[in-house]
């Protein structure tokens, strides 16, 4: 009974954890602050051309069936790919953790390198294979197959920690498998879920390309539409600001389904060793799946690069045009990713260790950043620049505080989930032992959080690596990265030539996409 209570995880309240904060770190929460004021940019030059625009101009660009249409488009869009992606990761997740399924790590690898394929790389190769695929249902199908990693890695390495004690205890007083597994195991999953979850979701509001190519319209895909063709600042702005309304609503969601407790395990003793379930006569069907998913998120977009470059031969292997490409979009994916991990460790650190009204409402305004497209987030820094600090427009620090403002939730949210299973109480010892508050925050919590806030840069990479807009609008004259090649000549519905650029992303994109499987396996403590 002793060993059984030792071993089980530890829900603290809110307030307890608030007081257990190191109140001296002020610091983190001004730097928090500091990086919220930024964020909130975009946002506040939407507000301003609302302003600008006047209430009634206002009114009547977002009460108009076009904007009714767009919102019906996107909430489908969500609940129909973020429950298909959390059923097919969970199923995957558990199917490669706990049971004794033939080949499960390299399983496990294949189910996380569908992220080394780009969103519009995958819809790409579907559209080019089954031309008539389009609207809602090829929309959903191409996201679930593009994004369902983003919940498997924390779902499989949430999996990966828990003590199967508790299930034991659980199926000595008389649950089956199934109830087992319901009770017990994943109310455990509840925070990698509702990570994962919100991630797949701000990508689905954010997202253009994919939409673009299945002829999908959603907010984002109008707003792009409205800037590019008509230019026409205030509509673009109003559909916006109902985007960032379906951002709120989304991370009000995740806030009620995260709930306030901790999951750090503190105790004496070691977990037990897992006992692997069989599958006995599930196996076959068990590896059927894992080879269709496969098959449908790997096999088709590999099939399409492989058959353009075949039928475009050498000629499109335009190796001046891809190294330059090449160089930039490595500059820019390195120094985007190594900015944000560092601006998200103040927000991050708070969310856990110091949770509250502020707090989330810090919290809140970086992710809203994060489901605005990139072209808001560029045409905001635009202004502030041409107007006011005309020296930095065009240049390679606009640019990536861009990055860092768009892709600051991927950085949270690995560093979030990676601060929560180290101990505060290892900070309040170390400070007990004379550390400075400063020095006790790098000894422990950084030092255990390192495996997060690489794959939070590995994710933050990954981004930039496909970003299209903001990149167009930012960049320094001259800069052509991976994804505008790309997108320029599949735009001129020259696909053998968009082919070469497609198979480097991908390939780019491996050596990030293993970095964060090897990494949820160290946070998981294998």
């Amino acid at each position: 009974m002793q060993a059984s209570a030792d071993s089980t995880l530890i829900a603290a309240s809110a307030s307890s954890r608030q007081s257990a904060a190191p109140l001296r770190l002020s610091w983190i929460g001004l730097a928090a602050v500091l990086v919220t004021l930024l964020a909130l940019i975009p946002l506040g030059f939407i507000l301003w051309v609302t302003v600008q625009t006047g209430w009634e101009t206002a009114a009547a660009l977002i009460f108009r069936p076009r904007v009714g249409e767009l919102l019906v488009n996107t909430l489908l869009l969500e609940v129909l790919a973020v429950p298909a992606c959390a059923a097919l990761s969970v199923a995957l997740a558990w199917l490669t953790e706990r049971s004794d399924l033939p080949g499960a790590r390299l399983w496990a690898w294949l189910c996380v390198a569908p992220l080394a394929v780009p969103a519009f790389i995958h819809s790409y190769a579907w559209v080019t294979i089954v031309p008539g695929l389009n609207g809602l249902g090829a929309g959903v199908l191409v996201s679930v197959l593009a994004y369902f990693p983003f919940l498997y890695l924390p779902v499989s390495a949430a999996l990966r920690r828990l003590d199967p004690a508790l299930e034991d205890a659980a199926a000595a007083l008389g649950h089956g498998p199934w109830s087992v597994f319901f009770r017990v195991v994943l109310p455990q999953l509840r925070l990698a879920l509702c990570g994962g979850a919100l991630l797949v979701g701000l990508h689905l509001l954010a997202e253009y390309g994919l939409f673009v190519f299945v002829r999908f319209d959603t907010f984002t895909t109008a707003i792009v539409d409205q800037f590019q063709s008509t230019f026409n600042g205030p509509a673009a702005n109003m559909l916006a600001g109902v985007l960032i309304a379906c951002c709120f609503a989304l991370l009000a969601l995740e806030m009620l389904a995260r709930g306030d407790e901790r999951y750090a395990r503190v105790g004496s003793g070691a977990a037990r060793r897992l006992v692997p379930a069989s599958l006995g006569r599930a196996t076959w069907p068990c590896l059927l799946l894992f080879a269709l998913v496969t098959l449908l998120s790997l096999g088709v977009p590999f099939y399409t690069i492989a058959r353009w470059l075949w039928a475009g031969g050498l000629q499109v292997w335009r190796l001046d045009e891809i190294s330059a490409a090449l160089g930039h979009t490595t500059v820019l994916a390195l120094g985007g990713a190594l900015l944000a991990t560092l601006a998200a460790i103040p927000m991050a650190w708070l969310s856990i260790r110091a949770p509250g009204r502020l707090q989330r409402v810090l919290e809140g305004c970086n992710y809203m950043v994060g489901a605005l497209p990139g072209v808001v987030v560029a045409l905001a820094l635009v202004t502030l620049t041409v107007r006011y600090l005309l020296p930095l427009y065009q240049t390679l620090a606009t640019i990536l505080v861009a990055y860092m403002l768009m892709f600051l939730p991927r950085a949270i949210i690995s560093l979030r989930a990676s601060i929560a299973q180290a101990p505060v109480e290892l900070e309040q010892a170390a400070m007990n032992l004379g550390r400075k508050p400063l020095d006790a925050l790098w000894s422990t919590t950084i030092r255990l959080s390192a495996p997060g806030a690489a794959a939070g840069m590995a994710l933050v990479a990954l981004g930039i690596l496909n970003e299209l807009t903001a990149t167009q609008m930012l960049a320094p004259n001259g800069t052509r990265t991976l994804a505008l090649a790309f997108w320029a000549y599949s735009g001129e519905i020259d696909y053998a030539a968009a082919a070469p650029y497609a198979l480097i992303m991908v390939a780019a994109s491996l050596p990030l996409t293993w970095l964060l499987y090897v990494q949820s396996k160290k946070m998981a403590g294998q």
